[in-house]
């Protein structure tokens, strides 16, 4: 268990992914406009993502690295010390992570940063009440996953699951989709998105 000072403050958080992706839209000579428009989030929002000053949602975070062909993964703060992007393993406690605090749910990416990667392995943590959100969402690729721990609800266009530990799912991230804690407690999930 890490001790809370090891763990950056919220607003850290949002500052270190606002400058991610302010670094990997300018690399990609986009403004905000361009952003905006194949997003489909306001102008207003995306610059206050960018500037540290609002916490993006999963939602959010996934529609934006769609949108600069990115995986989920390069939107991950690094952990501490920059590493290999030609690394082939990740020590336990050199995992990069993603809080999206304001929704309960963290990230922790198991597979080595490498921009442009089609694959990323996860652990998702959800914390009680955690959820992506009321409104499905989509993004390119494929995902799958194996609750190790807790319950979680998912829904799939029309059809929602309860799925408990041990159950495992797979859906095109085309799909309209959503997410959320179905346990009185935490719920982890072995998570796989492949774009």
């Amino acid at each position: 268990m890490s001790s809370p000072a090891a763990t950056p403050s919220q607003p850290q958080v949002d500052q270190q992914i606002g400058a991610g992706l302010r670094r990997l839209r300018r690399e990609r000579s986009l403004s905000l406009v361009d952003l905006a428009a194949r997003t489909q989030l306001s102008i207003g929002f995306l610059s206050q993502i960018e500037r540290g000053k609002s916490s993006p949602t999963l939602r959010a975070l996934v529609s934006m690295a769609d949108a600069l062909g990115v995986g989920l993964g390069d939107l991950f703060p690094p952990a501490g010390v920059a590493g290999d992007r030609t690394a082939t393993i990740v020590r336990g406690a050199a995992r990069s992570e993603l809080q999206l605090w304001r929704s309960g749910i963290r990230k922790q990416l198991l597979t080595p940063h490498a921009e442009g990667s089609k694959l990323g392995l996860y652990i998702v943590e959800m914390e009680s009440g955690a959820s992506t959100g009321d409104e499905l969402y989509t993004h390119g690729g494929e995902e799958a996953g194996l609750v190790m721990h807790g319950a979680m609800a998912l829904s799939v266009e029309s059809e929602s699951w309860t799925l408990q530990e041990g159950d495992s799912f797979r859906f095109l991230s085309s799909r309209p989709h959503r997410f959320a804690n179905a346990a009185d407690g935490e719920t982890r999930v072995l998570w796989v998105n492949c774009l």
